[in-house]
């Protein structure tokens, strides 16, 4: 685990080595990265409680196994579409930086 850290902080020191503009290019990166990892670790999070709830219920009652497994992919859909907003977010960040000006 230390030695990830350290490996971040290598790329960090690297990304704010220099001034100006390219130090807006910087932190946006750093954003985007740190953006894209929570949404990514919230959406891994609610599509496995999803798929929990979904083999559960589909435990207790067999019946209504494909009326669970339908819910629980549009439910899934709604999770990922999330996780693909914030990307968007992410690469208007990297490449159509509204802050340079």
């Amino acid at each position: 685990m230390k030695k990830l850290f350290f490996v971040f902080l290598a790329f960090g020191v690297a990304a704010f080595a220099s001034e100006g503009e390219s130090m807006i290019q910087a932190y946006s990166v750093v954003a985007a990265g740190v953006g894209l990892g929570l949404a990514a670790l919230g959406g891994a999070i609610g599509m496995g409680n999803a798929a929990a709830a979904t083999i559960a219920g589909t435990a207790r009652n067999p019946g209504l196994g494909g009326k669970l497994m339908t819910t629980m992919f549009i439910a899934i859909a709604m999770i990922e579409a999330q996780v693909i907003y914030t990307l968007v977010i992410a690469l208007i960040a990297l490449y159509a930086n509204p802050f340079l000006g």
